[in-house]
């Protein structure tokens, strides 16, 4: 048992004892800063995501409440209230004049007949659509996403409520647009080099999406993880496996229409910076460990191998030998104090035996 724990020596002692008060310090400090960095990549990647959604439901909202505020305007004025198809048609074909995106302005009467616009084209029911239904029934906005026949694309109407001056319903003014500017402006948006947004109407068809066939057939995305985690559970932020198996992370956003757009993007992309951060952190720590070893090493070895030639010089005094040579005397710390001491001994030694020997 004594051999074992001589083996176990002051260098071993001191080199242990170095590397705990050197490393625990040094994890702990390095722990807290790396969850700390980690932390704040982490919360730069969902901003930026939360951004592109926040920033595209907006200009959604806003170029719907455009349309809306000029459907408006034009509902209230008096020849629109006339019901009067000649009096009508001037504005109409106005309104398609000055917003060049919208196809085709008309009015429709409470039992659905097609009253003016701005075509010329002959009169058509109505009153089957969902823009007029709800307008008639109440809603001060009605709206359908649709593909137009004409140009095979989404297109988006809206409808507003005539009303007489005592606020009965007269008839329906409605718009129908080509949505290609909204489109484009969700669609050609790029989020690093596999992101990009799209935008769903209230049901979860696609209006606006990069894949362009989704938008000709308006594909249905209801049951899409992000569609479902919007409307079922309330939450603007989903991880969830695409289509190719990746997974991919996705922000989203609901707009005033009750439409989802939503910002994804491949999550191995999105937090990039955050494995590139953790390997680097590795690396600095791999790096201070290893040269915080080898100090310890090299100090360990600076104090222990003095202090055993002192134990073997006193080993050898206290056996007789009185011609030892003591190199450390000329150090100038403790450890000299100590060599220094000893050699006196050493003399003390030598001077009482050579008494005793006379």
């Amino acid at each position: 048992m004594k051999d074992s724990m001589a083996k176990f020596g002051i260098g071993a002692k001191i080199t242990i004892s170095m590397l705990l008060v050197s490393l625990i310090p040094i994890l702990l400090i390095w722990t807290v800063t790396h969850r700390a960095m980690i932390d704040t990549v982490s919360d730069q990647v969902h901003g930026e995501l939360l951004g592109v959604a926040t920033r595209l439901n907006q200009k959604v909202n806003d170029w719907v409440d455009m349309n809306r505020r000029m459907l408006v305007q034009n509902a209230a004025l008096e020849k629109m209230r006339s019901m009067n198809a000649a009096e009508q048609n001037p504005i109409l074909r106005d309104i398609v004049e000055v917003y060049d995106w919208n196809y085709l302005a008309f009015t429709v009467a409470p039992d659905g007949r097609n009253i003016g616009r701005n075509d010329g084209n002959p009169p058509k029911y109505y009153g089957d659509r969902e823009y007029v239904k709800g307008v008639l029934s109440g809603e001060e906005l009605g709206e359908q996403v649709l593909i137009g026949k004409t140009s095979g694309k989404p297109a988006l109407v809206l409808a507003a409520p005539i009303k007489e001056t005592d606020g009965r319903i007269a008839g329906v003014l409605a718009i129908a647009m080509t949505i290609t500017e909204i489109s484009d402006a969700v669609t050609n948006l790029a989020i690093g080099e596999t992101g990009y947004a799209f935008l769903l109407d209230k049901n979860g068809q696609v209006i606006a999406h990069q894949a362009k066939e989704y938008e000709k057939i308006r594909k249905d995305f209801s049951d899409h993880p992000t569609f479902v985690a919007m409307k079922e559970r309330g939450e603007n932020r989903v991880v969830f496996e695409d289509e190719n198996g990746e997974k991919t992370i996705a922000y989203m956003m609901e707009t005033d229409r009750g439409w989802v757009l939503a910002a994804r993007q491949n999550y191995a992309e999105a937090f990039g910076r955050v494995k590139q951060l953790q390997m680097l952190s590795m690396v600095i720590l791999l790096i201070a460990t290893v040269t915080i070893i080898m100090v310890s090493l090299l100090l360990a070895r600076n104090l222990a191998t003095p202090i055993k030639r002192l134990t073997s010089v006193a080993d050898q005094l206290s056996t007789g030998e009185m011609n030892v040579t003591i190199e450390e005397t000329r150090r100038g710390d403790e450890i000299g104090v100590l060599a220094r001491a000893i050699e006196r001994l050493g003399v003390s030694v030598k001077y009482a035996m050579d008494r005793l020997r006379k």
